[in-house]
């Protein structure tokens, strides 16, 4: 049987690449569609130099944006697909 985790749990979490292994920064937030759950994008917090030179989408208050389909993993830390994130 799979363990659940709740989004609660995946924020403070160091975000890495499966390909590199290197990290983006800490998982500060989830953006998410209210009516239907829908997980949308990881809000970044405490991002890397690797992570600013990636030109990935930000938000209104230039927080960068991981895509929530590219996470691949989570565990003592989040693992996402670096090819598709850029």
């Amino acid at each position: 049987m799979e363990e659940r985790v709740r989004a609660k749990q995946l924020i403070g979490k160091v975000l890495i690449s499966e390909e590199t292994g290197k990290k983006f920064g800490v998982v500060g937030d989830i953006d998410f569609i209210t009516d239907s759950g829908e997980l949308l994008n990881i809000v970044l917090s405490e991002i890397t130099p690797h992570i600013q030179e990636m030109n990935l989408p930000q938000d209104e208050k230039n927080r960068f944006l991981i895509p929530f389909s590219a996470v691949k993993s989570v565990g003592d830390f989040v693992i996402v697909a670096e090819k598709e994130i850029i």
